[in-house]
């Protein structure tokens, strides 16, 4: 099969289905983080388990997304994500009609699990169908398309949330994943990897599953009933991952990638940078609803200068880490967001958007595009050529654990527990601490690449 040519109707299908399915997940990390504060108040739900209705997602996204990789390669690229957006919808169904905060979260795992099987398939359908002179042009347009889909996500949500309900930015996506299975069966050709081997690592990505729910509880409930237990869980569930991949013949991740100095570098300062990202951007909506006063719309909105700068400079940042290497904007980049994240300590009472959340945040944003396509190129890089797939698979997992583990940890470490968030007093005084506490994981995280990210790369991965 020669592949499909960029420029006809197949490969608009294909780019058309394959943006809409990742829009899905895109548009649910957005504007879950502006429905909480509503959320909250109409189910009667308690901070613990507003993190989890934004954990239970990311846990089962992060823990089954390489799996999810792996069943696309072997199984058919285009069944794996027509299955995963049907998943993906009924899941979300179950989320919009959700009667109390526990059925909410239950629905949400399910949404992650959906999540898994179709975010890596709506760019394995792309880098399978399309001619190789064709493929950069087909995935630059499903890039942007996707970045469009994300800065949509605040406007679509806080207008859902103040105009209609919050369980319409649920059920929204209903209508949309029936269109994105249409395109996909009517435009996409079968692909499957000829080299992909029949046995798939279950046990492995139980393991990772068990690991991440268990740490995620404990963090969670710190100082609860429970929280020993689930720690222990945890860290037993994790050596035995380790045990097992070393062991397994096929495993879901090679252990053997982390030898590299450079990939493990990589991947601990993607750890530290989107656990701040994410702990910053639940702590900030929140914020502005709690304590500014600001209404859903407002708050989601409030966050868009991170995606402008994205959209517009991420692929300059990239040209410029061509340039000079990738130690300089990956060490830069970090702490130009941390300081961004210093300027947001001024959002209180009498927050002023233009004054106090503008700039901070388009600090942070520039900061964020310095360092998104450098990172990216250095993981592939470090990574043998025939497991470049699994090591951004890897990477990608990585740094939804970091928002994960930041989102379930930071509440409890600056002091809030159960309706806190609608307290603005005592909410206020503890963001000032999360704050200065992501400021200086990217601070961390910037070290890291100065001392362990090398100052050029080389092209052409041994």
């Amino acid at each position: 099969m020669s592949g499909v040519e960029w420029g006809t109707p197949t490969a608009r299908g294909i780019v058309a289905a394959a943006t809409l399915g990742s829009g899905l997940t895109l548009l649910d990390g957005t504007v879950v983080n502006v429905a909480l504060r509503t959320m909250g108040d109409d189910l009667g739900a308690s901070l613990e388990q507003l993190q989890w209705i934004t954990n239970g997602y990311f846990l089962s996204l992060a823990s089954l997304i390489l799996l999810g990789g792996s069943l696309g390669d072997r199984l058919g690229r285009r069944r794996v994500f027509v299955i995963g957006t049907i998943w993906f919808a009924l899941a979300s169904l179950l989320c919009g009609v959700a009667p109390n905060a526990e059925v909410l979260i239950v629905a949400r795992v399910l949404q992650g699990i959906g999540g898994a099987l179709l975010t890596p398939g709506s760019l394995a359908m792309i880098q399978g169908a399309f001619r190789a002179e064709d493929r950069s042009r087909a995935i630059g347009a499903w890039s942007g398309l996707g970045g469009i889909a994300a800065a949509l996500g605040p406007l679509v949500g806080g207008l859902l949330v103040d105009h209609a309900s919050w369980r319409w930015i649920f059920l929204i996506n209903l209508p949309l994943a029936v269109l994105t299975v249409r395109l996909a069966q009517t435009w996409v050709p079968e692909t499957r990897d000829p080299r992909a081997h029949s046995r798939f690592d279950i046990s492995g990505a139980a393991l990772a599953s068990v690991a991440l729910a268990g740490t995620t509880w404990a963090l969670t409930d710190a100082g609860g009933s429970a929280t020993w237990w689930a720690a222990g869980i945890g860290v037993v569930a994790a050596v035995a991952f380790v045990v097992v991949e070393r062991r397994t013949r096929e495993p879901m991740v090679p252990l053997g990638l982390f030898a590299d100095r450079t990939f493990s570098a990589a991947n601990a300062m993607t750890l530290l940078v989107y656990a701040a990202l994410g702990a910053i951007l639940f702590f900030l909506v929140l914020q502005l609803q709690t304590v500014g006063d600001y209404n859903a719309l407002e708050a989601g909105l409030s966050t868009l200068p991170i995606t402008v700068c994205m959209l517009f400079l991420a692929a300059r940042g990239g040209a410029l880490s061509e340039r000079i290497g990738p130690r300089i904007p990956m060490t830069f980049g970090p702490i130009v967001m941390a300081g961004g994240t210093i300027w947001l300590l001024a959002v209180g009472p009498d927050v002023v958007w233009w004054r106090d959340v503008l700039p901070g945040l388009t600090v942070f944003g520039l900061g964020l595009a310095l360092m998104v396509a450098p990172l990216t190129a250095t993981v592939l890089a470090a990574a043998p050529d025939e497991v470049t797939g699994i090591a951004s698979g890897i990477n990608n997992a990585v740094a939804r654990a970091g928002s994960l583990l930041a989102v379930a940890a930071l509440p409890m470490a600056v002091g809030l527990a159960g309706d806190d968030y609608r307290d603005p007093a005592v909410f206020d005084a503890s963001y000032g601490q999360a704050m200065i506490v992501c400021a200086a994981l990217l601070v961390v995280g910037g070290v890291v690449s100065w001392f362990a990210i090398p100052s050029r790369i080389r092209q052409t991965p041994a």
